[in-house]
């Protein structure tokens, strides 16, 4: 399996429900384990795990089966929700741009043995495999996202932010808000209002470590050189969001 030019998968990648169960030979899924441990961390003192499961391991509820499984479990720590979407999301564009189809989803759960398979806490799962749909969209019009200005206040990083907005979420909530500059940017996720937040208060902090991806790597690809930093982000508080983390650039 190559290493391909992600930034271009960010433009076509869509979720995968429908697969051919056949499962992938062994030699391709020893190149998605290694490839696992490459991922780069959002926090690197979060511990975090990811193990291929088959589909006897998985608790798949209403959702269609899939060949194989990547279950995530993590360390509980601060940011650890959003360090999973930041490095899953590294795995969903390099699986679809290798012809293989994902889809994030935290409807399904793990069998008993799977959960005690790691001293970790199981937070989320990616399936993958051959798809038995068409696997990338065919244009850009096939997203259905809210414009640049319904998700950040900044002027002159259209480009940027472009990527951020194609991003996959939970529901398709977006519930992202970028704000700062070219130079700074901070990223931000919705608050859940109280019954959303009793059932999906897990997802907002993915959804904003996978569009933070994406706005690295498009920072990247623009050649920019990037560096995620926490911590106050000064005069810039959003009403009604969280503070998660800003890319600075240069």
């Amino acid at each position: 399996m190559e290493k391909p030019d992600l930034y271009s998968t960010i433009f076509k990648r869509k979720s995968i429900r429908k697969y051919d169960l056949t499962p992938l030979d062994e030699n391709r899924l020893n190149k998605i384990k290694d490839h696992l441990q490459t991922l780069e961390p959002l926090h690197e003192d979060i511990e975090i795990e990811f193990k291929i499961l088959s589909p006897d391991m998985v608790k798949r509820r209403m959702m269609r089966k899939a060949p194989h499984y990547i279950a995530v479990f993590s360390d509980v720590k601060e940011g650890y929700l959003t360090n999973v979407g930041f490095m899953l999301q590294q795995m969903d564009l390099f699986l679809s741009a290798n012809g293989l189809g994902t889809c994030w989803q935290g409807i399904p759960t793990l069998k008993k043995e799977a959960i005690e398979s790691s001293s970790l806490e199981f937070v989320i799962l990616m399936p993958f495999g051959k798809a038995n749909e068409t696997l990338h969209r065919t244009s850009s019009s096939q997203f259905k996202r809210n414009p640049l200005k319904e998700i950040s206040d900044i002027e002159g990083a259209d480009d940027l932010l472009e990527a951020a907005r194609f991003a996959p979420s939970a529901g398709n909530g977006q519930p992202w808000f970028f704000t700062g500059d070219e130079h700074l940017i901070h990223a931000y996720y919705l608050k859940p209002n109280f019954v959303r937040g009793l059932l999906t208060k897990k997802y907002p902090p993915i959804d904003v470590g996978i569009s933070l991806y994406h706005l690295k790597l498009a920072s990247e690809h623009f050649g920019r050189e990037t560096e995620i930093i926490f911590g106050d982000p000064g005069n810039t508080d959003v009403n009604g969001y969280d503070y998660v983390a800003s890319l600075r650039l240069k």
